[in-house]
Formats: structure tokens, C-alpha cells, sequence
């Protein structure tokens, strides 16, 4: 006999609420060893590989690809790799309850399984319905009698009554959506979804997923560009556009730089530097560093200098720190994601250069570690090599302050006297009014002068 047991959305880090499902990696009774990947799952900024803690199989998968959870909703049920009935494998998914996870104290969301108080309700002894199914609508109230089963035969299954029990999506990307089965493709649910909303035959498709599954990325590929998106008419003068469901880290950046930009005083303080030097020094080490890494260094040694901005704000509370965790702005396929570099003011260049080498290329692949883009005591952000010359950035809260930083750009200068023509840096300073005077600003931004226009001159 099979032990079952739940296998619920994992929670990583304390701010952690919910996660997305981007891919499972091992079908539906397919064995897995201790170790092995069996879930890509997407928190506000990070994918996380979820691998197994012991040898099992998923005896049933519940939640869908690209579909959002709260914090310990059930996702699969996971058997330690013997065979369970369909009876046994009903009664976990019925019988599960899902943990409170807040910090709050407030309750967590029911799990869908929760029973729902209602009138009861007749359901024929004749009617295709499994024992949960029954259960879950006797307790919440639920007419099976309008229900397409999705098991079976037609079987109405507990995650039909479940669905009944939310209601209806208003949203054509949330909630059941019918698909006739096109032959044996062997696919994800989220692919069939996207090759009957594009109206692409899944049989003809080659996947290249695990077993040769059609995933959502083979589907897509396959989509004509001629065909049209389902989308509400507009008039033909403002032209067609594409419908893009946000991403959860889209959501969490839109919702934290919605609040931020709302609920924090933002002051700026604008300065240019001369950036002869700092270019000279990196070409004179080969190259081996960018310019931004060479930033964030002087960032870090400034930040010694003026601890007023090396903090975070919490309600009432200032948060100084004795070093300096720069987290520095990348931009990714799934949105911008601030990886930091801690301890920035006890690194080198070189090793600064090495750090965020590793930083952003596990950013760009999803696999950054949630502790690893926590937190920071200031932020960086450089759109130098994109060609602008200056721009104002917004405060990543909990932070006090973020410096934006544009292209060098060759302009006159006053060199002891004499003009010179030189690469020159803008940098504009973003800071929160609350914790942070423009004193202390303009000090910031003296001390990050001197270290940008000193680099690579012999130190007094």
C-alpha cells in the first residue's frame, strides 16, 4: 500500500505569499529519484527549482501550469512510489487542509478542498461522481447536476466540484476552459490551453519537454503570426494590440514601485563626474571589469563614508548598517531583478566584477537564491549602455536611496583652469525624504565624485 501525502506550495522567504507553477518537470506517475527537479516554480522575482526529498511518483498533479497559489496550497499528491487507488488518492485531496502560513495572525486562505457551509444537497446514486466529489458537494451546496465531469468516462472528479465551488474567471485566461482532446499528444495543461485559444493542432507538434511532452514553449512557437488574439474589439484607428497577462514578478514590481512611488517622498540630487580616469584604469586592467562594477565600488566606499544613506526604513524606525549591500538593477526576459552584492565595501573590483558576473547570470536564468535578493542597504542602477545620458530612478523600499546612472558622454570640463573635453557621467540620486536630508545627499554625492575621479590615481 502507498503512503500519500500532500505536496503543498513551498514558501521561501518570509515575504514570500504565493508562487506560480512554471513547469513540472516529471509527469503525472512517472517515477522520480531523490534529488531530481520536479517543479519550476515562480516566486515575485526568482524561479525556484524544486527537487525531490525522496525517490516517489505524483500520483495525482492538482495544479495547473502557470496558474497562481497561495503559500501551502495543495499542488500534488505525492505517493512514496507505490500504486494507490482512485478512492484513496479522492480522500487526500478532500481531507486536505491547508496550513495557516501568515505572519500576521490573520487566517490563511481555505484550501479548496475546505467545505463550505450550505444547504445540502441530492445528489442521484446513478450520477458518475467520485466519493469526494460527492462529499466536497453535499458540504458546500453544490449542484453536480450542471457539472461536466472531467474524469473518466465523464466522472465528475473533487477538482470539478472545487471549480464549481470558486465560480466562474471573469478573465478568458482564469478558470476551466474546454478542450477537446486532439488525439494522443502527450502535453501540458497549459499548452493544450494555449493550442485552443491559437487554434494549433498539438498532434503535428514535436515536444520538447521531459518525454517528449509538448510544452507551452513548443506551442507558442507553433502559433502563426497572422493569427488573431482573443481580445475585446477596439476601433480600427487605434490599431491591434496583444493581450499580455502579467507575470507574478511583473505584478510584485508594478504593486512595491506603485506604493513606493506613493507613499515615499522622493527628493533627487543631480551631479555629473568626470569619468576619464575610471575608463583609463579599466582599460588599463584589461577590461576585465565593467564600468558598473567599478560603480558599484565607489558606491560602497561612499557609503562608508556617509552612512546617513547606507539604510532602510522601517515605519518609524532607521536601519544603519556596517556594510554596504548594494543591490544592483539587471534586466531580465521576466523583468528587472536587483541580485546584491553584500559587503561591497570589503571587495575589490576584481572581486566585485566576479560576484556580479555570477549574480546576473543566475538572474537572467531564474536561480537566483531568495536570500540573494533580499534585503540591501542601497541600490544601483545603470543605463549607460543603452544610451541614456540621465534619468531619475525609484526608491526599492525597504531602501532609503538609489542612484541612476546614464551613458558617458564627452563634455567640457574645468581641468585647473583649462577646458577640456572629457567622458563625463550624469548621476542622479533618488532618496526618501523621511530618513534622508539633501545634506547628506550632497555629501553622498561629493564622496562618490572623489572615488569615481580618483580611480586609478595614486592614493595620498
Amino acid at each position: 500500500m502507498a503512503a500519500l501525502k500532500p505536496f503543498t506550495m513551498p514558501k521561501w522567504g518570509i515575504e514570500m505569499s504565493e508562487g506560480t507553477i512554471a513547469e513540472w518537470m516529471v509527469a503525472e506517475n512517472a517515477p522520480f529519484k531523490k534529488g531530481s527537479t520536479i517543479a519550476l516554480i515562480e516566486t515575485d522575482k526568482i524561479s525556484n527549482e524544486v527537487e525531490a526529498e525522496a525517490d516517489g511518483r505524483f500520483v495525482r498533479i492538482v495544479a495547473q501550469v502557470g496558474e497562481i497559489y497561495p503559500v501551502g496550497a495543495l499542488l500534488a499528491v505525492l505517493s512514496d512510489g507505490g500504486e494507490a487507488s482512485a478512492a484513496e488518492i479522492e480522500a487526500v485531496i478532500a481531507g486536505f487542509q491547508q496550513a495557516d502560513t501568515s505572519f500576521t495572525g490573520e487566517p490563511a486562505a481555505p484550501s479548496l478542498a475546505a467545505p463550505v457551509p450550505a444547504p445540502s444537497v441530492a445528489i442521484p446514486e446513478s450520477l458518475a461522481i467520485s466519493p469526494a466529489a460527492r462529499a466536497a458537494a453535499e458540504a458546500g451546496g453544490v449542484d453536480v447536476s450542471g457539472l461536466t465531469g472531467s474524469g473518466r468516462k465523464g466522472r465528475i472528479t473533487a477538482q470539478d466540484v472545487h471549480q464549481a465551488l470558486r465560480g466562474a474567471a471573469a478573465a478568458d485566461w482564469v478558470g476551466p476552459l474546454e478542450i477537446v482532446a486532439e488525439g494522443k499528444a502527450f502535453a501540458s495543461p497549459m499548452a493544450r490551453r494555449l493550442g485552443h485559444l491559437h487554434g494549433v493542432a498539438l498532434d503535428g507538434l514535436q515536444g520538447t519537454g521531459p518525454h517528449g511532452r509538448i510544452s507551452r514553449a513548443d506551442v507558442l512557437a507553433a502559433v502563426p503570426l497572422e493569427v488573431p488574439v482573443a481580445t475585446p474589439a477596439v476601433p480600427a484607428s487605434e490599431g491591434g494590440f496583444e493581450r499580455v497577462p502579467m507575470s507574478s514578478m511583473r505584478r510584485t514590481i508594478a504593486r512595491r514601485l506603485s506604493e513606493s512611488k506613493a507613499t515615499i517622498p522622493h527628493f533627487y540630487v543631480r551631479r555629473r563626474v568626470r569619468a576619464d580616469r575610471l575608463l583609463a584604469a579599466r582599460l588599463a586592467a584589461g577590461k576585465v571589469a565593467s564600468v558598473n562594477d567599478y560603480l558599484i565600488h565607489a558606491c560602497a566606499q561612499a557609503l562608508m563614508e556617509v552612512p546617513a544613506l547606507n539604510i532602510q526604513v522601517h515605519g518609524s524606525e532607521i536601519h544603519r548598517f556596517d556594510h554596504a549591500d548594494i543591490a544592483v538593477a539587471v534586466a531580465t526576459d521576466r523583468g528587472l531583478v536587483t541580485p546584491i552584492v553584500a559587503g561591497a565595501d570589503d571587495l575589490s573590483v576584481a572581486q566585485i566584477a566576479a560576484r556580479m558576473a555570477d549574480l546576473a547570470q543566475r538572474a537572467r536564468a531564474g536561480k537566483l537564491k531568495a536570500e540573494e535578493i533580499a534585503g540591501g542597504s542601497f541600490s544601483l542602477s545603470n543605463l549607460g549602455s543603452f544610451g541614456v545620458e540621465q534619468f531619475d530612478a525609484i526608491i526599492n523600499p525597504p531602501q532609503g536611496a538609489i542612484l541612476a546612472v546614464g551613458a558617458a558622454r564627452p563634455e567640457p570640463i574645468d581641468d585647473d583652469g583649462a577646458i577640456r573635453i572629457v567622458p563625463v557621467i550624469h548621476l542622479s540620486l533618488s532618496c526618501d525624504h523621511r530618513a534622508i536630508d539633501g545634506a547628506d545627499a550632497g555629501r553622498f554625492l561629493a564622496a562618490l565624485a572623489r572615488w569615481i575621479e580618483r580611480t586609478g590615481q595614486p592614493t595620498a
